[in-house]
């Protein structure tokens, strides 16, 4: 069946109807729902239900556009105070790590190429393009997971990870392109790779920086009546901002990042909607890549690809990246404890960046160019089942979990960042009550007023004379503390 404008919309629906019923089915179970979501688009495809999908081009596109939302959303959710501690580790592993992960692995390959029993020939380029687009950490992987399954981590290794994870792809994405260029053409030296690379992230940088000052400047300076349109400026925002850079020859992945911790961390008109709004909008961006680049791979020729590809995916996991991750943390090392950097080396995921920088071989006529994207396929599954699925055992039993710190209230009740309030909820006990059962008589913490009581599913205006009970939920307000005079 082939995607005809008649039926575009029913499979539409009933693709992401059914990705998201797996997804919370497999969530009970510890599955990562973005694997599942590559599982759904791989069962409908040619080799299951038969849909055809097989424009590497378009695929590509759709990855384009929904890695610059994932991007710019994971920068809004990126506290400055957060990750501020963890800069330089976080820099170093999206950088330099991201090098010698593309230098370890391809080695291997070419290693593996020379092996008379190996279905795989690639020669030292090659290898080295297929390692490189496996190289970063997949942002949509890390960030779903971390976020999914509520983790609090110690010594700052979430915003750690959430960094080197939004930031990684640049490098990755550069280390592609630029072997496609030299393999295509032999002509580039040394000199040309190092100073494109320089030119990517420094205008990609300055880009991100000046783009989101001058978002949060419209933001704020835009009337706009309709509150409903200030996410759908933002939503243009980062198209634009990918695009221009992309035009200065500066990369477009790193300056949508940046300019979305730009946004994240100053406030601006409508928050809250725009939170809301960006939020629902990277979901559906990562069920449709995910789901695309499912229908696009043809299962039974990534299948005979599975043993080198299993043994590059075992050495990735096992040597490239804690290789990779303890060189480059050697100047951190009294910071970093050894804990720490075997649970940063098993939080490498591979998920949909991977294969969607594996299509640019593909739509480059790069030899083997079909090989490397099921390569990168099969190892993206082998990731999500083997990692993906054991984050949260690996920090228990490294003992680098912590309590999840509440956020929010059991009421529901949020009010706009504006308003500089705090609003939590406290529970009636026994001891409270010994003066007395009525808001009067009971002691408050100081400054603080109660809004709303909650016994069982009631809600209750409070008043003077209102008579609590015990476990009766409290919604209290009281104003924000400043940290300079506490």
């Amino acid at each position: 069946m082939d995607l005809a404008a008649e039926n575009f919309l029913l499979i539409g629906s009933v693709l992401l109807f059914v990705s998201i019923i797996v997804g919370k089915t497999g969530y009970r179970f510890g599955v990562p729902a973005l694997l599942l979501f590559l599982c759904v688009g791989m069962a409908f495809g040619s080799d299951g239900l038969g849909l055809q999908f097989n424009d590497a081009k378009n695929a590509q596109f759709i990855g384009m556009i929904a890695l610059s939302i994932i991007l710019f959303t994971g920068g809004m959710d990126t506290k400055f105070s957060e990750i501020k501690p963890v800069l330089g580790p976080g820099i170093v592993l999206s950088t330099f790590g991201v090098l010698l992960t593309a230098v370890f692995t391809g080695l291997f390959i070419w290693f593996l190429s020379d092996m008379s029993w190996t279905n795989i020939h690639l020669p030292l380029l090659s290898s080295l393009l297929l390692a490189s687009t496996m190289s970063s950490t997949d942002s949509a992987s890390v960030f779903a997971i971390l976020r999914s399954q509520k983790m609090n981590l110690k010594h700052h290794l979430r915003p750690m990870l959430e960094l080197e994870s939004g930031s990684n792809d640049p490098m990755a994405y550069m280390l592609t392109i630029m072997l496609i260029q030299v393999i295509q053409t032999s002509t580039m030296g040394v000199g040309g790779i190092i100073s494109s690379f320089l030119i990517q992230f420094l205008v990609g940088a300055a880009a991100g920086y000046a783009l989101g000052k001058l978002a949060i400047l419209m933001l704020n300076r835009l009337n706009i009546d309709n509150q409903a349109l200030y996410p759908i400026l933002l939503l243009a925002f980062i198209f634009f901002t990918f695009s221009i850079t992309d035009l200065l020859r500066g990369n477009g992945y790193l300056a949508v990042y940046i300019a979305g911790i730009m946004v994240g961390n100053h406030k601006f008109m409508n928050r809250r909607n725009v939170y809301t709004f960006m939020d629902g909008l990277t979901w559906l961006m990562q069920i449709i890549m995910f789901i695309c680049l499912g229908l696009l791979v043809n299962p039974h020729e990534m299948f005979k690809v599975a043993l080198p590809a299993t043994l590059i995916g075992i050495f990735m996991i096992l040597v490239g990246r804690p290789l990779s991750v303890y060189i480059s943390l050697l100047p951190f090392a009294k910071r970093i404890t050894h804990r720490s950097r075997l649970f940063i080396s098993w939080v490498g995921l591979r998920g949909a960046v991977p294969i969607i920088f594996a299509t640019y071989p593909v739509v480059a006529n790069v030899h083997s160019a079909d090989v490397i994207f099921n390569i990168v396929f099969f190892i993206t599954i082998v990731s999500l089942v083997i990692q993906g699925t054991t984050v949260s055992l690996a920090a228990r039993r490294l003992k680098l979990s912590a309590p999840m710190e509440k956020t929010g209230n059991d009421f529901g009740v949020e009010l706009p960042e504006e308003i500089d309030t705090d609003l939590r909820d406290i529970t009636v006990t026994t001891e409270m009550l010994e003066e007395g059962n009525t808001l009067k008589d009971i002691t408050l913490p100081h400054g603080s007023l109660v809004m709303i009581v909650k016994r069982g599913s009631e809600f209750l205006i409070p008043n003077g004379s209102l008579k609590l009970h015990l476990n009766d939920k409290l919604l209290l307000i009281s104003e924000k503390k400043d940290p300079l005079k506490s």
